[in-house]
């Protein structure tokens, strides 16, 4: 059987799911001074139902790397990067130790001006002086010839715990987007990889042998934990990937949808047009710069169950901030669950402590408590109608991205909002009244973020890279090159990137049946040198995209 677990801000959720459905479930409060404690107690919950063996698969999403990044207790890094002629390195500069490094690669993956090492050796040295353990290098078309960053590796050993490289994280251009993603890779790998530890040591403990772990990665898909320990930026923003993922599984969606997760922290925004979640084709931005990590296309904003509740003399607020739980569960300030608490919408630990929280809340400004509660809870829903036709109008001022396809001129009319999570059922009926789109709650809506985690499938991307007149080919994201001959083709090399991407995806032990591979772009141009046309530039990208398993998407929905 199938285990999902989603580590939100708020709580964590677990699901068994069999096939015949859903076998166990659970919700237990985030431990935010320890994460990894939160695993391990919904791993116990669903072992104390089923049994250690009954786990198959375990599939995790986690806010970890996202929340290294904005609470700034990621690593620092020691970036080496090497541009050549072209837009000038600095333009990039990430942190306190980013070394420019003379050396160069063409477009064509030729070496046009070697590394110099002297250089090289000061920028390590001075790494060492100022005490850093993690780095990344990263050369301008290191997709078309890795051989500088592999250099640059090598010369880091034994002063380097962890060296993130920039071709191996896509074969798609984009020097500035590569620096970004290196740069964010290397500071979150430790902290991210006590958690894989963890993990790994959590399932040991309690006696589960599954067959493989996955994380789910901000597109949507997952990757073996394994594999993620060396690509922690992927994980980043896979807790909204759970939720896109948890309505896919739970509802057949055919229309143009917006899908909300209202958790304890935040709401997660989606997209989806005639069915299909939008993507953010050329990757996401972390920290306000853009990177290579591909993600579907979501937003967050700071309402949510635990959103702190504040009262001036101008307005009622929720949001953003999360102070700690609700009143009614002994936390320190007011929240929107207090306000519906005593509004009996839901009956929640001690109403008389949200009543005395919102009494004293509303007090300076005259104000009754259920004067405050009806004024947060309005608040609450405009403000996440508004966000939510600002997203639109957002998306529809882009070319729309959907995980299968460029819509050309196509306009996103969203008639459906679909809600889940925690205060979903609760407050159906308030966002019915403020949407004019139909409001639609699944009846697995609480915990369907992690039955999205525990059905997602192994997603990947190949791009293939070939020069006939250099006689070079390049697969980048595997860390394969070889020679070709002159009259190697568009065809072979179509068929040698998804050959690749199927052998890869057996290694990771994907069900090929369930991960078909599919070609998303394939050209060829002509490379002449003065009057004579010498070769061809061949590329082919190859992906599995993101969905779920459908035998078991079938038992969830029958169980729903």
């Amino acid at each position: 059987m199938l285990c999902g677990i989603d580590v939100g801000g708020t709580h964590t959720d677990a699901v068994l799911i069999g096939p015949e459905g859903i076998v166990a479930c659970a919700k237990l409060r985030t431990n935010h001074d320890d994460l990894l404690a939160s695993v391990r107690e919904a791993l116990s919950s669903i072992v104390s139902v089923a049994g250690p063996k009954a786990i198959t698969r375990l599939n995790l999403s986690t806010t970890l790397s996202t929340n290294a990044i904005i609470e700034g207790t990621a690593d620092p890094v020691g970036m080496l990067v090497s541009g050549g002629p072209g837009i000038d390195p600095e333009a990039y500069r990430l942190g306190d130790h980013y070394f420019v490094l003379p050396g160069a690669i063409d477009h064509r993956g030729r070496e046009t001006a070697p590394l110099d090492m002297a250089a090289v050796d000061a920028a390590v040295a001075a790494c060492r002086a100022a005490g850093l353990t993690v780095h990344a290098a990263v050369t301008k078309f290191s997709t078309r010839h890795p051989e500088q960053e592999l250099a640059l590796r090598d010369r880091l050993a034994g002063a380097s715990d962890f060296v993130s490289l920039g071709h191996s994280f896509s074969g798609r251009l984009g020097f500035g987007r590569r620096i970004a993603t290196a740069y964010c890779n290397s500071a979150v790998w430790r902290i991210y990889n006590r958690f894989c530890d963890a993990v790994e040591q959590s399932v040991t403990e309690l006696g589960l042998a599954p067959d493989i772990i996955n994380v789910l990665k901000a597109d949507g898909g997952t990757m073996p934990l394994a594999v993620s320990r060396g690509l922690p930026v992927q994980s980043i923003l896979s807790g909204p990937a759970a939720s896109v993922m948890g309505i896919i599984a739970v509802c057949d969606i055919a229309e143009d949808s917006v899908i909300l997760d209202i958790g304890g922290t935040t709401t997660d925004i989606a997209v989806f047009a005639a069915g299909a979640p939008l993507v953010e084709n050329e990757g996401i931005a972390i920290a306000g710069r853009p990177t290579l990590v591909r993600a579907l296309r979501t937003r967050s904003i700071g309402v949510g169950g635990d959103s702190a509740i504040t009262v001036d003399r101008e307005a009622v607020r929720v949001g953003p901030r999360r102070l700690g739980p609700p009143m009614a569960l002994g936390g320190p300030v007011p929240t929107l669950v207090d306000a519906l608490n005593i509004q009996n919408v839901i009956a929640l630990g001690d109403p008389r402590a949200s009543f005395r929280g919102l009494a004293a809340a509303g007090e300076a400004v005259g104000m009754e408590p259920d004067e405050v509660a009806d004024a947060a809870i309005i608040s609450a829903v405009n403000h996440i109608r508004s966000e939510v036709a600002a997203f639109v109008r957002e998306i529809n001022d882009r070319p729309v991205y959907t995980i299968f396809e460029l819509l050309e001129g196509r306009r996103v009319a969203p008639s459906r909002v679909y809600v889940m999570g925690g205060p979903a059922l609760a407050l159906s009926g308030l966002l019915q009244d403020a949407f004019s789109e139909k409001v639609v709650v699944p009846e697995s809506f609480a915990v369907a973020n992690a039955i999205g985690a525990a059905l997602a499938r192994p997603t990947f991307s190949v791009e293939l890279f070939a020069d006939t007149a250099a006689g070079r080919l390049t697969i980048p994201s595997l860390g394969l090159s070889r020679s070709v001959a002159d009259n190697y083709s568009p065809a072979a090399a179509e068929g040698e990137a998804a050959m690749r991407l199927r052998e890869y995806l057996a290694k990771l032990g994907a069900d090929l049946a369930e991960t078909p591979v599919e070609t998303v772009e394939l050209s060829s141009f002509p490379m002449v040198e003065g009057q004579t046309q010498v070769g061809h530039n061949i590329r082919v990208a190859c992906q599995v995209r993101p969905g779920v398993l459908a035998a078991y998407k079938k038992a969830v929905s029958q169980s729903c």
